[in-house]
């Protein structure tokens, strides 16, 4: 699995892996329970061994972001719903510097909904 970690950040292209490193940081910075796995083919982090977020690119951009897995019970203006029924993504500028203050906020609405 740390195989499969590895390869997924170091094989993207610059600003993309930069931006995907950070936003991995901050997450698993956020909170000393969060762990790192893949589902799906992409970086899944877990609270209390359940998967609350994830992070991926947009098949059409090619843009990073970041999933919200109970998105729909966060109630934050920079989150789209797009056509997903329980997800919401926050879309990260890999050319401009990371709104930590709202990631942050992010993960602390999300983490409150796993019991954290």
């Amino acid at each position: 699995m740390v195989d499969q970690l590895q390869h997924f950040y170091l094989n993207k292209q610059e600003p993309n892996k930069s931006c995907l490193l950070a936003l991995r940081s901050i997450i698993l910075s956020h909170d000393k329970d969060i762990t790192e796995t893949i589902k799906y083919g992409m970086p899944c982090f877990c609270f209390n061994k359940k998967a609350f977020c994830y992070i991926w690119t947009d098949k059409k951009t090619n843009d990073p972001y970041l999933l919200l897995v109970e998105g729909k019970l966060i109630d934050h203006p920079e989150l789209e719903v797009g056509e997903r029924k329980r997800m919401k993504i926050l879309r990260v500028d890999p050319h401009k510097d990371l709104p930590i203050i709202t990631i942050e906020d992010i993960l602390r609405k999300a983490l409150e909904l796993h019991g954290g």
